[in-house]
């Protein structure tokens, strides 16, 4: 017969830590007591009883000068009171991840919502946390979340608080929160089934699909024990659930060629390692790494470990970790990381495996201070070494302006930019550049002095080049491009397409006549341009932005004939006339005769540039595409008018 044990079998770090605490407060010779059954295994309370530990119901049960252990469970903040009236001595072995969701239900009644606790109504834990809260509701599953929504209307408008008991099933929980979405218009969930159930289960569903038989090893009495059989036995024809191994009758295996192995939290090693002894000798070698197993999952811990966990639960001020040891780990927000500008959901996620820092191993309260940001600032400064001898680039936040530079946070590492290298122009503000998001190069490290500093020029000068080069291999007249005016002068405008600067001449701006660039476009704007010549050796373009397509004097022949009349606009003033702007592109002379109906000894005299006046279109030259233009002509007109 083949037997699998699965690797979550047994304790969990929250049930080993409260029997661990237990029998250290039986060895200390000091009277103690149990303020109900501190786990769901009877084997384990009578082992206690045997070293002296009772068992009592109540806190007033309690005699006088005994030390009160409060269950794994937790209790209502009424019971703590309680014993602290009487002056009892706590000793606290709460899992960590069940006395979280005390402070959630807690702060969130604070805050004036409704804490909703899905999970068993008689379950010890359950009770427990329903009281640290007032008015707590609690419902078994989403069935019974649904009934009670439904009951009255104005509950799903309610500011609420959504929990879970940690031994809940996955597909129940998410049932509840799919549920709570679709109905509830101001929710606030909190995943609080403990990672360790989860796995147990998981691994548990993995060994009766491929096995023919499963034995299932925990008290009746434990909630997650009965979810263990229940979810074997949706996946599993022969499910054994026994307490001792004395239960576990043989016969009931015959002709199974695989059994698959589990047991709820609250079982201890030694139960699970009887179920073994009973079984056949072929078990032998699974014995052996069962042992190895057992030794492993109770490993210690010490300050400057490197180690590796499960998150589990988040919270607005803390991480925690399941380390697989007897302690519960957790990572303060603070401890995260050295990057201001990150949320905590964007670095963990309830499920990921992280590896962290022991900074704070306390055995009494059952908890490791873990650090990820002072283990990531080793690998950190190693990966900063690592891109200066490489020269490769990496990305940073600038931060702050300092004298000289401004710094730039590069994977929570300080990085000194001097202001020649920031890559803006010398009269540029630089506080521009702070909160933006750069490519810089690192070119100096002193890690002893924790001085770095880099380059963000160095990066948009390798850019720069090698856009250029893109550029110049792919460059042909005609070629359109998108591109960044950069500067002006008084013969034309500079633009960027990418690397290169090419020139538009003030004449291929626009159709019309300008006097300056700055009339068309100005230092900064996105214009579309095109390619009239290029030099690849003097590293000249010659770009053109008014639309070739379009023939000005065409436009003007298909709107205009001669004696029409037409508003235009005084262009340039001549010693023997004015030019006028007819449409853009077209320009039609004003003879100096034509301008008045007297003698006049300059165009000055009665125009000014930029003026708009009505003239009489009196010729136009097809083959050389001139155009006479006239204002005397209407004023004759005019005159002839009024002597008819």
């Amino acid at each position: 017969m083949k037997v699998e044990l699965a690797k979550s079998a047994g304790f969990c770090y929250g049930v080993r830590r409260a029997v661990e605490v237990a029998q250290q407060a039986a060895a200390s010779g000091r009277p103690c007591v149990m303020l109900g059954h501190i786990i769901h295994n009877n084997s384990v309370i009578e082992a206690l009883e045997a070293q002296g530990v009772s068992v009592v119901e109540r806190p007033e049960d309690a005699p006088a000068g005994s030390a009160v252990i409060i269950r794994s469970h937790g209790e209502g903040k009424a019971v703590y009171d309680a014993l602290q009236a009487r002056g009892a001595e706590i000793i606290d072995t709460t899992c960590p991840n069940v006395s979280r969701i005390h402070k959630l239900v807690a702060q969130a009644e604070a805050e004036g919502r409704c804490p909703l606790i899905i999970g068993s109504p008689s379950h010890p834990e359950i009770q427990a946390i329903a009281g640290w809260c007032t008015n707590a509701v609690v419902l078994d599953g989403p069935e019974a979340l649904g009934d009670w929504l439904a009951a009255d209307p104005r509950r799903c408008r309610m500011p609420l608080a959504m929990v879970s008991q940690t031994t809940s099933t996955r597909e129940r929980w998410e049932r509840c929160i799919k549920k709570a979405k679709k109905e509830c218009t101001n929710i606030k969930i909190s995943d609080t089934i403990c990672n360790a159930t989860c796995k147990r289960q998981a691994e548990a569903q993995e060994l009766a699909a491929r096995n023919e038989a499963m034995i299932v090893i925990g008290s009746r009495e434990s909630s997650n024990t009965r979810r263990l059989a229940e979810l074997c036995a949706a996946l599993c024809p022969t499910v054994l659930w026994i307490e001792r191994a004395e239960e576990l009758e043989p016969s009931n295996l015959y002709g199974k060629a695989s059994v698959g192995i589990t047991a709820g939290a609250s079982t201890p090693g030694w139960i699970i390692k009887e179920v073994y002894d009973k079984m056949s000798e072929e078990n032998m070698e699974i014995e052996e790494s069962f042992a190895e197993m057992l030794e492993k999952s109770i490993k210690t811990l010490n300050t400057g470990e490197k180690v590796t966990g499960v998150v589990t639960g988040i919270t607005p001020t803390e991480i925690y970790v399941d380390l697989g040891a007897k302690q519960a780990g957790y990572i303060p927000v603070s401890e995260l990381t050295d990057d201001p500008t990150v949320k905590v959901e964007d670095i963990v996620k309830i499920g990921d495996e992280i590896e962290t820092y022991v900074m704070r191993v306390n055995d009494q309260e059952g908890v490791v201070t873990l650090s990820k940001k002072r283990l990531d600032s080793v690998k950190n400064w190693e990966d900063i070494e690592q891109a200066r001898e490489e020269k490769t680039v990496v990305e940073g936040l600038i931060t702050e302006e300092n004298k000289g530079g401004v710094v730039a946070n590069v994977k929570g590492i300080r990085v000194f930019i001097p202001a020649s290298q920031t890559g803006l122009p010398r009269d540029a503000a630089m506080t521009e550049l702070v909160k933006q998001k750069v490519r810089l190069r690192i070119t100096e490290v002193n890690r002893a002095r924790k001085r770095v500093v880099g380059s963000i020029r160095a990066v948009q000068a390798e850019e720069r080049a090698a856009k250029a080069a893109e550029v110049w291999n792919n460059i042909e007249v005609g070629k359109r491009y998108a591109g960044v005016v950069k500067s002006l002068t008084s013969y034309g405008a500079f633009v960027d397409i990418g690397g290169v600067d090419g020139m538009v001449h003030i004449s291929e701006l626009s159709w019309s006549r300008i006097k300056h660039p700055s009339e068309v476009v100005k230092v900064g704007d996105a214009v579309e341009v095109y390619v009239i010549s290029f030099d690849t050796e003097k590293k000249k373009i010659s770009l053109g932005m008014k639309d070739r397509n379009q023939d000005p004097w065409a436009v003007f022949t298909d709107k205009y004939s001669v004696g029409d009349v037409a508003n235009v606009r005084v262009v340039k003033l001549m010693t023997f006339g004015a030019f006028a702007e007819v449409v853009p592109g077209v320009d039609g002379l004003i003879h100096i005769s034509q301008i008045a109906d007297h003698r006049i000894d300059k165009p000055g005299d009665v125009l000014a540039e930029g003026d708009m006046v009505d003239v009489k279109i009196t010729d136009i030259d097809y083959e050389k595409k001139k155009v006479s233009l006239s204002i005397r002509a209407l004023l004759d007109d005019v005159q002839g008018a009024d002597a008819e």
